[in-house]
């Protein structure tokens, strides 16, 4: 479980790997190969032995790609790495671009006419694929599917070992609803799609719909496996043998058939001449180049399983309330700990994330950290998605802040908060540019809003106090959270970007705008929140959905500038303090409940 501070690439790799990736394409007739971040199962964080772009350029970023010509290559990252992506990969081997604006399709373009650029069926959705094929004919080259990964080739003996961690049952005192319950609904949702099947990939759906955990994906419980699901609610499910747990077999029941890996080309034949619904955002273009070869007919739908995941049912939504109140109180241990100890000792940020790990552990009943911690002294609380490493480790200093975003996996909810902190005394400017992330965050706080809405039409909200003062920042506002799965869970998000997912009762997001000064420090403020139902407002005449807030942890009061806050505004920090101290002070004692009922105390 603790979190490790060593770097696992260096910028070395691109010249060390490069040159045998390359010798691997020539053997295959390829003038290029495309290396995505993404793994057989699309997922965002990955087992070391799925981390092809990191062993091919060095980059260990969340998002991001990377294409490998003959003589020349490049890697791409979002905004949240550009940073990271530059300490990471050797610019002399790659060219370092930006993922989003134009990223690997305009790459493609510029592809050498007459070029024959590999790719592997089983680390693309074919939405993504289709977008990269048509780029790469502009300009007069062709994608190839590969039956063997050039990398996997390249990278030999040295990949890791595929993950073997057991699977076991999740109880439904937890998950709310029985496996069998879940198939059935399933299987009517599969026949309303008009199929007759649907093909499960994603690890969150399989985890949640046959009630299991796993260990196989970094700070994610989750088993990677296949499912195939039929009307009737029967099931296969295809995993590894040696992680099933002795009580596995039991807990799913006769519905179930347990298969190896090595069975699922056969299960995947035998749908010939069926209808199979198969998510074309979340499955990889082999699976329907392979049920396309097989006779049978592919229906492309979402995945049936993402929105009864997304959308909470009540024992989810108490136990993830439960969750946060526990949450809470190591948080506030630490903040305590952050206001007292460490403004006198200046830890560093190993130290800091250290110790709201140990906070977390004393609950007794944390199951992993959500993610790894980020701890961002001073100029490192600049970069979003800064990760704590030995070679940038910092110690915080006196006159600047401290951003700590982590959360923790529990058996009946997954957290996740970011707080900042002054140390020593703030500045006026550090106090105004906190006051305005947080005039923003409470707007999305407080948000009514009618069915329907989506979350790119509200995301403003949350940026207004900063856009008409000039600023912005450049993540999204708020992601989805599962109940003890993935930290980033969609279809819902609050971001700029365009979403079609309406917010829907029951569905739990983040909301964390931030502000972030290049080279001295950053702000973000985070808490999740769930759906409420829609309610009526008095003297109104349509039914609003709103938001629950789930996390509980006091926000540092030095870095409010009162004055910048509306009455309203100052209301609501204030029921939030006492919800706070409701809820969370009976968890706490001595030094640390006398400082947590201060820090709740009204502005």
């Amino acid at each position: 479980m603790r979190q490790t501070y060593d770097e696992t690439t260096d910028p070395s790799f691109g010249a060390k790997h490069l040159p045998r990736v390359r010798a691997k394409m020539a053997e295959q007739g390829l003038d290029g190969m495309l290396v995505p971040h993404e793994d057989e199962h699309q997922n965002e964080y990955l087992p070391a032995a799925n981390d092809r772009l990191a062993w091919v350029s060095g980059f260990t970023g969340s998002a991001g790609a990377g294409v490998v010509l003959t003589d020349r290559a490049a890697v791409f990252a979002d905004g949240r790495y550009t940073v990271q992506v530059r300490a990471q990969v050797d610019a002399q081997q790659f060219e370092i671009l930006d993922l989003v604006e134009g990223g690997v399709p305009a790459y493609l373009e510029r592809a050498p006419k007459g070029a024959v650029i590999g790719y592997d069926p089983r680390l693309h959705s074919p939405d993504a694929l289709a977008v990269l094929k048509k780029a790469a004919a502009k300009a007069g080259a062709t994608l190839k599917p590969v039956e063997v990964n050039p990398v996997d080739q390249a990278w030999g003996d040295e990949r890791p070992a595929q993950p073997m961690a057991p699977v076991v049952p999740h109880d439904d005192k937890y998950a709310g609803e029985s496996s069998a319950s879940k198939r059935a609904r399933i299987g009517e949702a599969v026949a309303k799609a008009g199929a007759d099947a649907t093909v499960l990939t994603a690890p969150a759906s399989i985890a949640w719909l046959f009630n299991i955990r796993g260990g196989d994906v970094i700070r994610t419980p989750l088993p990677l496996s296949q499912a195939i699901v039929k009307t009737d609610g029967t099931a296969r499910l295809f995993m590894d043998p040696r992680k099933v747990t002795n009580e596995l077999p039991g807990w799913l029941g006769d519905a179930v058939t347990l298969e190896a890996p090595e069975a699922l080309d056969g299960a995947l034949d035998a749908l010939a001449g069926e209808k199979v619904l198969v998510d074309p955002g979340q499955s990889s273009a082999w699976y329907f180049d392979r049920l396309e070869a097989t006779g049978a007919n592919v229906v492309r739908g979402m995945d049936p399983c993402t929105l009864p995941r997304a959308q909470k049912n009540a024992v989810e939504i108490e136990g993830s309330r439960q969750a946060h109140i526990r949450d809470g109180a190591a948080l506030s241990r630490f903040l305590h700990w952050v206001d007292t100890t460490a403004q006198q000792t200046l830890p560093d940020e190993r130290e800091v994330a250290e110790t709201l790990e140990r906070f977390r552990e004393e609950t007794g009943a944390l199951k992993d950290l959500s993610f790894d911690t980020i701890a961002g002294a001073g100029p490192n609380g600049a970069l979003p998605h800064y990760k704590p490493v030995t070679r940038t480790i910092r110690k915080i200093e006196n006159g600047s802040l401290l951003l700590v975003d982590g959360g923790g996996q529990y058996l009946d909810g997954t957290t996740d908060v970011t707080r900042t902190m002054a140390i020593g005394a703030p500045t006026a400017d550090q106090r105004r540019m906190f006051t305005l992330v947080l005039k923003g965050h409470i707007a999305m706080a407080v948000v009514r809003f009618p069915a329907g809405t989506t979350g790119h039409q509200i995301d403003a909200l949350a940026r207004l106090p900063m856009w008409m003062q000039g600023f912005d920042y450049d993540h999204g506002t708020g992601h989805g959270v599962g109940s003890y799965l993935g930290v980033h869970e969609g279809p819902q998000r609050i971001a700029k970007a365009v979403n079609s997912q309406p917010l829907l009762t029951g569905m739990i997001l983040s909301n964390e705008p931030g502000y972030y000064r290049e080279g001295h420090w950053g702000i973000r403020i985070e808490t999740l929140q769930v759906v409420t139902a829609p309610e009526p407002i008095p003297g109104g005449e349509r039914p609003m959905h709103g938001f629950e807030q789930l996390t509980l942890a006091p926000l540092d009061r030095k870095l409010i500038d009162v004055d910048l806050l509306t009455a309203d505004e100052r209301a609501y920090v204030d029921a939030y303090h006492a919800e706070v101290w409701a809820k969370v002070g009976p968890l706490m004692d001595g030094e640390a409940k006398a400082w947590l009922e201060a820090a709740c105390a009204s502005l």
